[in-house]
C-alpha cells in the first residue's frame, strides 16, 4: 500500500506577498520547488516556454516625490523576453536553473536580498511592461510566478489615503495621548 504524507500541503498552494516582494523572499519561497518548471503569469496569460532572462539589474534609487518627500530604495530588476518554445528550449525553465542563473549573477553583481523585485516582460518587438510580484502558485509540475501590474501612484496622496483608512480608534485626537 502506498504511504501518503499527512502533512503535505494541498495543491495548488498559493504564497502571497504583502506589499513589495523582496528578491530574498521570492527566491526563498521558490527554493523548495527547484525541480518544478518556472512559469511566469503576466497580463492575463502565461509566458511561452522559450522565455529568456535577458538581463538582471541591481539599482539604487534616490528620489523626490511630488510632495517634496525624499525616498530611497534598492531594486533588482529581471528583464524577461517572452519567446515561443524552440528545439533548444522546448519547455519552461526549471526553478533550480532560474535560481542558478541568479546565483551566477550575484557572484558578479551585488544583488541585495532585501531589494524590491521587479519584472520587465515582453515579447520581441513590443514594449516591455513593468510588473510586481503578486504571488507564487505551486502546482504539481509548476511554480507559477504571478505578476501584477505596477500602477503609477502619487506617493503623498497614497500615504494620505492609507492614513484616512486606518480605524478611528487609532487616530490621535487633540488633547489626547
Amino acid at each position: 500500500m502506498k504511504e501518503v504524507a499527512m502533512n503535505a500541503p494541498a495543491l495548488p498552494l498559493t504564497i502571497g506577498f504583502q506589499g513589495d516582494a523582496s528578491l530574498g523572499a521570492v527566491l526563498g519561497a521558490l527554493k523548495p520547488y527547484s525541480a518544478r518548471r518556472l512559469v511566469i503569469s503576466y497580463d492575463g496569460r502565461r509566458i511561452q516556454p522559450g522565455y529568456h532572462v535577458t538581463e538582471v539589474k541591481a539599482g539604487s534609487f534616490v528620489t523626490l516625490d511630488c510632495g517634496g518627500n525624499p525616498d530611497a530604495w534598492q531594486e533588482t530588476i529581471l528583464q524577461v523576453e517572452d519567446l515561443p518554445a524552440s528545439a533548444e528550449k522546448p519547455d519552461h525553465l526549471e526553478v533550480g536553473k532560474f535560481l542558478a542563473i541568479l546565483e551566477k549573477v550575484a557572484a558578479r553583481v551585488d544583488l541585495q536580498a532585501e531589494s524590491r523585485l521587479t519584472f520587465e516582460v515582453g515579447p520581441p518587438g513590443r514594449p516591455m511592461q513593468v510588473f510586481d510580484i503578486a504571488g507564487i502558485r505551486i502546482e504539481a509540475a509548476n511554480a507559477v510566478l504571478e505578476l501584477g501590474p505596477r500602477p503609477a501612484i502619487c506617493k503623498p496622496r497614497h500615504r494620505a489615503q492609507q492614513e484616512a483608512a486606518k480605524p478611528t480608534c487609532c487616530k490621535p485626537t487633540i488633547g489626547c495621548c
